[in-house]
Formats: structure tokens, sequence, C-alpha cells
């Protein structure tokens, strides 16, 4: 008898196309789920009769009570080298290898880019009132060239970010609670003194840190207050980081021009949700990582990680 898979969340039913499946076809049955189950009962039972997972990043957490719920579960795949969301103890008390993935940062540096370069120049507003008979030119686009993009984060993804901002002619600043002068100095950008510098400074602020308890709330009301009624907030990396019903009210007031967001407190976004409809707010569902090259990686070392569990001898294991 066959093994089962369960692929979870592929939204555009792409998982078994985009990479080569048949080093494992022989042997293990793959099932796609292109809709996001709502709760922990559904996930549950439907993946009750599966012996293998894989699952996107860091969008279906696997806690202890979910894992104690699928008896056949032997081996879970979590895109990416890091997950926050599942129960690693857990895991191991019930017997299942956990395995991840290689991931790239250049579909974030890229989709960072096409946020705020939507914003400043008012892309979907206008490219809206072409289709739709509405007027001709309604915005006037903010400028780069000159501006300072403020970047609260120069890790992997933010130093790429910056370089680009570099190349487009603007001074770039950056902070976090561990950056240094000579990190700083080595990406060719300035450091700001504080947080609060950064943000009273900029005219586009970029976040780029990985979540934490020192980042998680780092930007809320007070910090959203601090900056420019003219300038731009993008997050393309982790929700929590911002405070959603602080940069909800903050827009809603025009306290800030706009903000590029990628990112949410609950995914995918109910449908009455405020983000849906909160004003000076591009927003897109989550496709920082959604790229083809991204997910040929993602499915086709999903494919490795399987075959080597099959050969026992499991790679990439996280935990």
């Amino acid at each position: 008898m066959k093994l089962r898979c369960a692929v979870l969340d592929d939204f555009q039913s792409v998982a078994t196309t985009v990479t080569d499946w048949s080093p494992v076809a022989d042997e293990v049955e793959v099932v796609s789920f292109s809709e996001h189950f709502a709760s922990y009962d559904e996930l549950g039972t439907a993946l009750a009769d599966f012996d293998i997972v894989v699952t996107l990043r860091e969008r279906v957490p696997f806690p202890a009570t979910l894992i104690s719920r699928l008896p056949r579960l032997k081996l879970l795949i979590a895109s990416g080298m890091r997950n926050s969301v599942i129960d690693f103890t857990a895991a191991e008390k019930h017997g299942v290898t956990v395995c991840g993935t290689a991931s790239s940062s250049t579909p974030p540096v890229e989709l960072t880019w096409a946020l705020l370069l939507g914003l400043a120049r008012g892309v979907v507003a206008e490219a809206t009132a072409l289709r739709a008979g509405g007027p001709w030119q309604s915005t006037v686009g903010a400028d780069l060239h000159g501006r300072r993009l403020g970047l609260l984060g120069l890790g992997k993804i933010g130093s790429r970010v910056a370089r680009v901002g570099l190349a487009f002619g603007m001074e770039v600043m950056a902070w976090s609670q561990n950056l240094t002068e000579e990190r700083a100095d080595e990406v060719g950008v300035s450091l700001a003194a504080s947080k609060e510098q950064l943000l009273r400074s900029s005219d586009f602020v970029s976040v780029h840190l990985a979540l934490s308890d020192r980042t998680r709330g780092l930007v809320g009301a007070a910090e959203l207050g601090l900056m420019r009624p003219g300038s731009y907030l993008v997050n393309t990396s982790r929700a929590a980081i911002v405070d959603q019903d602080a940069l909800i009210a903050a827009l809603r007031a025009g306290a800030i021009a706009g903000a590029g967001i990628d990112v949410f407190d609950i995914e995918p976004l109910p449908a009455g949700h405020p983000m849906r409809s909160t004003p000076r707010l591009l927003a897109t569902p989550h496709l920082g990582y959604v790229s083809r090259a991204n997910y040929e990686t993602y499915y086709g070392q999903a494919v490795e990680d399987i075959r080597a569990y099959l050969d026992g001898a499991p790679v990439r294991r996280l935990g």
C-alpha cells in the first residue's frame, strides 16, 4: 500500500506540476489541497489518513494538540529551513520526522519593490481608472531619487532591498537592535541612531526583521505617529511586527500617505476583514515567497526529502 502525502495550501494548484514527483510516485500517493483549512478540527479530520504532510512556510501551525490527532503522520516537510510554528518536541514524541527545504530571498526583495513602487506612483489607482473609464491621471507620484529609505533590519533581505534603493539614488538608512556601524558600512548605508530617528526622517520605511519577542509590536501607534504625513510603510516580513489595528487607524486618519502590506494577522484574510477596505493600502495576499523558482525549490526538495526518508536517511532535518 502506498503512503499518502498531503500538500497544504496549494492555492494555485501547481505543487504537482512545477517539479517531478516520479522519484517517489511508486511509493507515495500525493493529494493537493487548494483551499486553506479554517480550523484545527477541519485540519485534523482532513489529515488523519496521511503519512506525510508538506506545508508552506509558517502558514499552518503544528502544535502538540494537532500532531497528537494525526496517528499516521511520520514525515512533516515545511518549506524553508526555519519554522517557529511547529512543536518539534511533540513531533519527536510522536515519532514524526520534520524536514525543510531551501528558500530564496530574491522573491520577497522583488515584491518589496513592487509594493513600494506601486505606492509611490499610484499604479493600482491609475490602472483601475484607465480600465474603468475614469479620470486620465488623478495622482501625483512620489519621487524616489533623493528621498530617504529607512530599513528596519539589514539582514539577507534588508541588505538587498538597500542596494536597490541606492541604485535608485535614494539615501538609505537602517536600524535594528543589533545593527552595527560596521555592518551598515558594508552595505553602504547609514546607521540610524534609533528607531525613532529612522521613522521621523524617512520618506519610505520597509520592515525586514525576523519575528521574536523583541520585534513583536515593534511598530505601534506611537511609532506610526512619528512618521511623516507624506511617508509610506512597507511590510513584507511578519505581520505581528506592525500593530495591525494601529496601522488601519493611521491609514484611515491619513496620518501617513500609504502602506504596502503582504502579511496579515489572519491568513487568508476573512472576507469582511477591515484590511480589505482600508484606504491608502496596497495589499497583496502574502506573495513574498510565491515565485516559480521558489516553488520549484520548495516542491523539488520536498520530493528529495521524501525520497531520503523512504531510503532511511532523512535530509535537511529541522528541530
